[in-house]
């Protein structure tokens, strides 16, 4: 091979080099400015603007369990997400952000439970959330959830509720008709914020379809 070509080769190879260590600088700083420089303890917002996760403010003065069990702690199962796996969900209101932040998800106060003939159980969780917590990429793979697929919630009873996902959506900051009950139906909202931005609330609605 000639020095000309010997040059070039090497040239060739320190430029891939740079532009590797280029691509591995930039997604650790993307990463970085993901899990850290992104304000994730913003209180619960309805604003259009919420800059960071946020779950919707509503009235929960009414709040009620009739009918099931005095404990309302439930648990969560989501086959197709992998941090969901018969996880404890407290009933939290939308700017507790200790419990939030403590937790895998909340069912926000206010809304239903899987045991009322009519309900809107809607449960919500940190899509990145903080290391060394159990709110860590809890609802990260939300996303990965179709129509048909099965979410399992048990009551403190032991009572477990079968739900299918029949839909899939993105609403603004400022939507909470998304925490009311749908007419002739019991249904499991599940929310996150989505990404990059957490510009809107991805939501994943299921039916109950099975009750033992």
């Amino acid at each position: 091979m000639k020095k000309y070509d010997v040059k070039k080769s090497r040239a060739r190879g320190v430029l891939a080099g740079l532009l590797s260590l280029f691509m591995i600088g930039a997604g650790v700083l993307l990463v970085g400015y993901f899990f850290f420089g992104q304000s994730l303890s913003n209180p619960s917002t309805n604003s259009a603007d919420p800059g960071g996760f946020n779950v919707p403010k509503i009235d929960d003065s009414s709040q009620q369990a009739a009918g099931g069990p005095k404990d309302t702690t439930l648990k969560l199962t989501v086959p197709q997400m992998s941090r969901v796996d018969n996880v404890e969900v407290p009933s939290a209101a939308g700017d507790d952000t200790e419990a939030l932040d403590g937790n895998a998800a909340i069912r926000l106060n206010g809304t239903g439970f899987p045991w009322e003939e009519e309900a809107n159980v809607y449960i919500a969780g940190h899509r990145l959330g903080y290391p060394n917590t159990k709110s860590f990429l809890a609802f990260f793979d939300l996303n990965k959830l179709e129509n048909g697929d099965q979410v399992f919630v048990t009551d403190a009873n032991g009572t477990k509720y079968t739900y299918e996902v029949f839909k899939e959506f993105s609403v603004s900051p400022t939507n909470i008709s998304v925490t009311r009950p749908i007419s002739g139906k019991n249904v499991l909202t599940l929310q996150t914020c989505t990404l990059p931005d957490y510009s809107e609330r991805l939501i994943v609605q299921a039916e109950l379809v099975d009750k033992a």
